[in-house]
């Protein structure tokens, strides 16, 4: 039986290692297969045998190729080796759709996909459904009587899968000569407590060290909407390097709505209509894929800056003539909203400044680029908002997003048109004003005490004294 019990564990031993390199093998990986099933485009033909899109040919890739891309495909194929990866970019920007696109490219040959979770529990079982690893779950080794191995908690399990993936990834440089990548999805997710920045940790100490003998390393993809892992993975961070995802240009934003369009066998739209669109999208691609699909763009996208302009205001409304138990609300939505409307300054005299280019000539006048976000550096910020502690919830949020350099924008074009709105409401001033005002009442209610005196009637003395030298050496 011992002898059996030794042959059986170094076989089992074996076996997770090579069940986990195929893991990394060319052909099926799951994350990248789910992106494949989207359905097939429908090119719309007219009767007479035109489809009206011009120039657009019907060999045109699924999605539109960004100047981030080259980079992107050099860090997923393992051609750049030496750190690990931090990618920045607000939600559907692109950042998913890239990496998808690389791994395309290359079969997902080497790499590997795990989606993070708050509960440490789901993001043990999503990392062993990435590296095919079963912690030990499988064994026979109870006839044995080991202990179950599942005793430590999930922090253990997840160290000894990556000791298990540090043993793969040794083998496979060796024989390949190039290393495996992991993509650790949505980091931002982690609970930002003791146990959640631990695991963040965890992570970014196999990152560190993997880098830097080249034989794996890890991506951390992030939205600027939850930046905290990005201040906790740059304390101890040496081979980091940092790649912000922004919003595409307005002109290339113009191609991908063609092209997705032109894929959802939609009609075409006038420049007029699509100029239109776009002031309200921007280059987010989530927005543009919404609106390219839909039969009527314009009542789609006037219907998503309803939506945002009500979400907005569930979120930071102010509130005139406020009770004390909704104060402290009413300070972040006051303290908000001044920095909303600083937004909402500079966005003027971008247009008006770009007005007059146009006059000039500088521009030309059917140019379809428009000013970009308005940018408040993040120090100035916290001198708008006179609380900078409300930044983080306002970045939480999704109302504004902070990138790498601690510029300070609109979360999105949609949000600035929402805070236009409502800022350009008459009487917009003097609301917040009030509120604010109402604050300072409140507050100062709480700082006064009052003395009251009972059982005095008609003709009784009452004498106070006050004295500010008692006590005093």
């Amino acid at each position: 039986v011992f002898l059996g019990g030794v042959g059986y564990l170094s076989w089992y031993k074996k076996q997770v290692l090579d069940k986990m390199e195929q893991a990394f093998a060319a052909g099926y990986d799951p994350a990248l297969e789910l992106a494949k099933r989207s359905s097939a485009p429908q090119y719309l033909v007219s009767d007479d045998g035109h489809d009206g899109w011009g120039d657009v040919s019907s060999d045109w890739n699924k999605h539109l190729r960004r100047t981030e891309q080259d980079h992107v495909d050099r860090i997923v194929n393992g051609t750049e080796t030496g750190r690990y990866y931090v990618f920045i970019g607000c939600k559907g920007s692109g950042k998913g759709t890239m990496i998808l696109d690389a791994m395309e490219a290359i079969s997902a040959e080497g790499v590997a996909v795990c989606d993070a979770h708050p509960d440490h529990e789901v993001f043990r079982l999503r990392l062993g459904k990435a590296l095919n690893f079963e912690y030990n779950e499988d064994t026979q080794t109870g006839l044995f009587q080991r202990r179950d191995p599942r005793e430590g908690g999930p922090a253990l399990d997840i160290e000894r899968a990556l000791n298990k993936l540090e043993k793969v990834a040794l083998r496979s440089s060796q024989r390949t000569g190039r290393p495996l990548v992991l993509i650790m999805n949505k980091v931002h997710l982690f609970r930002n407590d003791d146990a959640g920045q631990a695991l963040l940790l965890q992570l970014q100490q196999r990152a560190e060290s993997w880098s830097e003998s080249g034989m794996c390393y890890l991506i951390f993809p992030l939205t600027p909407d939850d930046f905290w892992p990005f201040h906790i993975l740059r304390k101890t961070a040496s081979r980091m390097q940092v790649i912000s995802i922004y919003d595409l240009s307005l002109n290339e934003a113009g191609q991908a709505f063609k092209r997705m369009r032109y894929r959802a066998g939609r009609p075409p739209v006038s420049d007029e209509t699509m100029k239109y669109i776009l002031s309200y999208t921007g280059g987010r691609m989530a927005y543009l894929n919404r609106v390219a699909r839909a039969q009527d763009p314009i009542s789609t996208v006037e219907n998503l800056s309803r939506n945002e302009t009500g979400w907005l205001l569930s979120q930071i409304g102010l509130i005139p003539d406020c009770d004390d138990d909704v104060m402290d609300e009413q300070k972040w939505s006051s303290c908000s909203w001044l920095l909303m409307r600083e937004f909402v300054k500079l966005a003027v005299e971008q247009e008006e400044e770009h007005k007059r280019a146009i006059a000039a000539g500088e521009i030309p006048a059917d140019a379809i680029e428009e000013p970009p976000l308005p940018v408040i550096p993040y120090w100035k910020c916290r001198q708008i908002m006179t609380r900078p502690d409300f930044l983080e919830g306002l970045d939480h949020a999704n109302i504004i997003s902070i990138d790498v350099h601690h510029d300070v924008r609109p979360d999105s074009k949609l949000i600035l048109h929402a805070a236009r709105e409502v800022v350009g409401e008459q009487g917009f001033d003097e609301l917040l004003d009030n509120v604010r005002d109402r604050i300072d009442e409140i507050e100062s209610l709480h700082r006064t005490r009052e003395l009251t005196f009972k059982d005095l009637e008609e003709g009784d003395l009452l004498r106070l004294a006050i004295d500010k030298g008692a006590g005093r050496v």
